[in-house]
């Protein structure tokens, strides 16, 4: 009856964007949640990838305690120690040159696109000199076009919707920012034919998300690292979800030994706390100047303590190898569950970021997986479910998953 209550309060006063589920979460420990009415849960959604630590982690709260306490927020017009500090460690484990801390995995590839159309800029600039100062008048159309991937998700604002390869998502917004191509995913000739002399950058997620789990082919993404060296292009990998940990390497692209120009983080980096990031290296750490970019809270001493914090704990705790070893055994499992289930007729991933293809819709199974077995999944697209549990789970978690799904395929 409580929860039959909250959530009617929550109808009556929040905009309504989302389906949620009836369920009332309360807290959380380790890889476990309970609801306000004292039920447990296992997690294998981690707040959509998030809580890569877990719950109620008291080293990562410690820090987030103590910075509480001496500052919050000063804005970006003055220097803070846990911006600087959370910037070096995140430079130092991904071999990029510069940061910016943005509030959201979203601003984090709005960010990502503007350095990608200040470099066109620059270097039209360059090639016709003060010249350009007068192409408006000319005619000139300066605006760098972008490549982006059918069934790619980059978020919700305006600039990501518009590289996102689903109609669904961007047809109400139309019309979004001009100069964006689509090509497919893993098909190195479709990008190939969408390069134009005003194309400036690609962006792609190093492995698809929403779209369903796929992870880049090594010849794929080597090859477009390839055209963009050829055609002077930035390679823009979005890292939100696949990144920090997910796959057993830091971030997703070093397991193909294929460098962005520029990267975007999020998610896992704060363990919940709301923080982003875009990062640079080489000719892109130097495309924007002051100027170009801003934000309000963006890298404020809060949120960078817990960043700083979860990248403390990533390296003395050895997170990558915990889940390269317990990520090869959710495989193993899902491998199992794949051969003996006919509604499976798909299943692929890496590390910690898997997902089944269903026959039906995933949300059917999701609900019940939910409802009846107190095991918390998402869903990627309409008939995949994601598994991106906390990257804190052991093989005996992988266990009682695999025993709970099990019960809701068995009466499908």
């Amino acid at each position: 009856m409580a929860d039959e209550t909250r959530i009617c309060r929550a109808e009556q006063v929040l905009y309504k964007t989302y389906n949620r589920f009836p369920v009332v979460f309360d807290h959380g420990k380790g890889v476990k949640l309970w609801d306000s009415e004292g039920k447990e849960y296992l997690d294998f959604g981690a707040g959509i990838a998030v809580m890569g630590l877990g719950y109620g982690d008291e080293e990562y709260t410690q820090a987030v305690k103590a910075q509480l306490d001496k500052l919050t927020h000063i804005s970006n017009l003055f220097y803070n120690e846990p911006s600087i500090e959370a910037g070096e460690k995140l430079l130092k484990v991904s071999g990029m040159d510069r940061v910016f801390f943005t509030n959201s995995g979203t601003e984090a590839v709005e960010g990502a696109l503007k350095i990608a159309r200040r470099y066109h800029y620059n270097k039209l600039h360059e090639t016709m000199g003060d010249g350009c100062d007068g192409c408006e008048e000319l005619q000139i159309d300066t605006t760098g076009e972008i490549i982006a991937m059918n069934h790619a998700f980059h978020g919700r604002s305006l600039g990501a919707l518009s590289v996102t390869g689903n109609a669904h998502y961007r047809l109400p917004f139309a019309p979004l920012i001009p100069g964006i191509r689509f090509a497919d995913f893993n098909d190195l000739e479709s990008v190939k034919a969408q390069i134009t002399d005003k194309t400036c950058a690609v962006i792609m997620e190093t492995i698809q998300g929403e779209g369903g789990i796929y992870p880049a082919e090594e010849a794929f993404l080597k090859g477009v690292r390839a055209l963009c060296d050829e055609y002077d292009l930035l390679l823009i990998l979005d890292e939100i979800q696949c990144g920090m940990g997910r796959t057993g390497e830091m971030f997703a692209w070093q397991h193909y030994g294929v460098k962005p120009d520029v990267m975007t983080v999020a998610k896992a980096l704060g363990n919940g706390v709301p923080i982003g990031a875009f990062l640079a290296c080489g000719k892109a750490a130097t495309a924007m100047v002051p100027g170009d970019h801003g934000t309000t809270y963006g890298g404020n001493p809060l949120v960078t303590a817990a960043a700083g914090a979860v990248l403390d704990i990533f390296e003395k705790r050895h997170i990558t190898d915990h889940v390269r070893e317990v990520g090869a055994y959710l495989y193993e499992k899902l491998e199992g569950l794949s051969a003996k289930y006919k509604v499976i007729c798909g299943h692929r991933g890496r590390g910690l970021i898997q997902g089944l293809e269903l026959t039906v819709p995933a949300g059917s199974v999701v609900s019940k997986a939910l409802l009846e077995e107190k095991l918390v999944f998402i869903s990627a697209g309409s008939h995949i479910i994601r598994f991106v549990p906390p990257l804190i789970i052991q093989p005996s978690d992988v266990d009682e998953m695999a025993e709970r799904l099990e019960r809701v395929l068995a009466n499908i």
